[in-house]
C-alpha cells in the first residue's frame, strides 16, 4: 500500500535554442499529488548523455533525498536527444524511476534517430534497458510509461494517486509548467 503523500521528485526540461549547449533542468518535489515541498535543478548537455548522472548528484545532494520515495521523468530523453538510462538511475539513487508519457513512443523512428549520433549504439543500449512500455488509464485518458525498481502494481498506485488534475501526474505536471514558465512562458496543456 501506497500511502498518499509518497515523496516524489518529477523532472522536466526547459525549453531550449538550437545553438545552447546546456539545458535548464527542474526537479520538483511532491507529497503524493497535493503539496509541493521543494525544487531542485540542474544542467546538462543538449543531446549528451549526462542527464542520468546530472538528476542522480542532484537528488543525493539533496536534502530531500533521505525522504524521496520516488522519481518520476517525463519520458526517456531531455535536452533534445539527452536519455536517462533508468536502471542507472535507479541503481545510483537506489529509488524507484517512472518515466512518463503521454503518446506512445514510436520505437522504429525512435532507434532510426538514434542513428545520427556516432555513439548510438550506447544510445539503443540505454532505450532497449528501459524496458517494456505499459499504459495507465484514469478517467478514459492513457497515459505510457516505463518503470526501474519498482513493479506494474505499485507503479500504477503511485500513478492513480498523482494523476488528478490531468492525464500527467500532478509532480510532472507542475515540473512541466515551473519548466515552460522559466523558458518564457507556460502555454498550458499540461
Amino acid at each position: 500500500m501506497i500511502k498518499k503523500e509518497v515523496r516524489i521528485i518529477a523532472w522536466d526540461d526547459c525549453a531550449f535554442r538550437f545553438s545552447q549547449k546546456r539545458v535548464l533542468i527542474i526537479g520538483a518535489v511532491f507529497r503524493g499529488s497535493s503539496f509541493m515541498d521543494g525544487l531542485l535543478s540542474t544542467r546538462i548537455e543538449k543531446d549528451g548523455l549526462d542527464a542520468t548522472e546530472r538528476i542522480a548528484d542532484s537528488i543525493l545532494k539533496s536534502r530531500h533525498y533521505d525522504q524521496l520515495s520516488v522519481i518520476m521523468l517525463g519520458g526517456i530523453t531531455m535536452a533534445g536527444f539527452n536519455l536517462v538510462d533508468l536502471k542507472e538511475l535507479n541503481r545510483i539513487t537506489k529509488l524507484p524511476v517512472i518515466a512518463v508519457q503521454r503518446k506512445k513512443p514510436d520505437m522504429k523512428r525512435f532507434r532510426k534517430t538514434t542513428k545520427i549520433f556516432n555513439d548510438y549504439k550506447k544510445r539503443l543500449a540505454i532505450v532497449k534497458k528501459a524496458g517494456r512500455i505499459h499504459t495507465f488509464t484514469k478517467n478514459s485518458k492513457s497515459i505510457y510509461y516505463q518503470r526501474a525498481g519498482i513493479d506494474d502494481k505499485e507503479s500504477k498506485e503511485i500513478l492513480n494517486i498523482t494523476c488528478v488534475r490531468s492525464a500527467l501526474p500532478e509532480p510532472l505536471r507542475v515540473a512541466h509548467l515551473i519548466a515552460s514558465g522559466l523558458s518564457g512562458e507556460s502555454r498550458g496543456g499540461a
